[in-house]
């Protein structure tokens, strides 16, 4: 019963709701290692879940040392499988609706300084070849739209605008927007273009691909990414969320419209957006302490 229903489930975020195969498979994974608990504790059906057990798995993941950001994904994991179980007459309640991990600490997103923006987009031309060419588009647009890792390779050549200006890109929950890109990012891109077909496979439509022809991997993006990183001597970690970041501390900096970075980069709650003031105003607070006269230290 338990195999069966959590197949079902899978396959209704999958073909049903068209969530990303990674959320998909991340649901899996906390789902499939709840009823790997359970098997322990001689649950074999939902009808014996009830808020208790869900409780007792929570504390054995806090035992084991979890942190409270992934003990609340698998509370949801298992919210939203109780709530499709509920829909299809297995369950009649949520055991796990009052069911709540530790607060977290809100970690504040570690973005890149413009000078370290800058040598990272242009880290690339010191070489002059076609995975060069390649990873200069992808660095640039990165920094210009602000797309996340699954936006960037899930691209098409097919998806920009005809003079290049926008880009329609599919986020989370399969939502689509349409994101400007930048004079430089465009002109990387151009570049690109001009040589894509040296790697890319005759019929493939993925707008960066890899040596082999295909689609762009995740790993060979991280792979690229870090080499940059080294040859150009950032002393800091180099991948999309980060080049993400510091798109939107920058741009807020700049422009101080939260809604428009909301927008741009595609977060369903401004909440989420207005992490990126707190890191703003972590920057003015340093400049406050070190040039307010009533704020610096004295000397003796």
């Amino acid at each position: 019963m338990f195999a069966d229903a959590l197949t079902r489930f899978l396959d209704h975020l999958r073909f049903e709701r068209r969530l990303s195969p990674a959320t998909v498979a991340g649901r899996g994974r906390d789902l499939s290692s709840f009823l790997a608990w359970c098997a322990t504790t001689r649950i074999d059906r939902l009808a014996r879940i009830d808020s208790q057990v869900v409780r007792s798995y929570a504390a054995r993941l806090r035992r084991d040392g979890r942190d409270p950001a992934t003990l609340e994904r698998h509370l949801s994991s298992l919210r939203s499988w109780f709530r499709f179980a509920i829909e299809q007459g297995w369950l009649t309640h949520n055991p796990a609706t009052d069911v709540r991990a530790p607060k977290k600490a809100r970690a504040l997103p570690k973005t890149l300084t413009r000078e370290q923006a800058r040598i990272a987009v242009e880290a690339p031309a010191v070489e002059d070849s076609v995975e060069a060419r390649r990873d200069r588009a992808i660095l640039e647009l990165l920094y210009s739209s602000g797309l996340r890792r699954a936006e960037l390779l899930n691209l098409s050549h097919t998806d920009f605008s005809t003079d290049g200006s926008e880009v329609r890109v599919t986020g989370k929950g399969n939502k689509e927007r349409l994101v400007p890109v930048g004079r430089p990012a465009r002109e990387a891109i151009a570049e690109w273009l001009r040589v894509r077909a040296n790697l890319a496979e005759t019929e493939e439509r993925a707008l960066f691909v890899g040596s082999n022809g295909a689609r762009l991997s995740a790993s060979t993006l991280a792979h690229r990414l870090h080499y940059w990183a080294r040859r150009s001597g950032l002393e800091t970690v180099l991948h999309p969320h980060r080049m993400r970041h510091s798109f939107a501390t920058h741009l807020l900096e700049e422009s101080a419209d939260l809604r428009a970075v909301q927008e741009l980069l595609g977060h369903a709650r401004l909440a989420t957006t207005q992490v990126y003031t707190h890191v703003d105003f972590q920057r003015l607070a340093s400049v406050y302490d070190a040039a307010h006269p009533r704020a610096r230290r004295k000397t003796t």
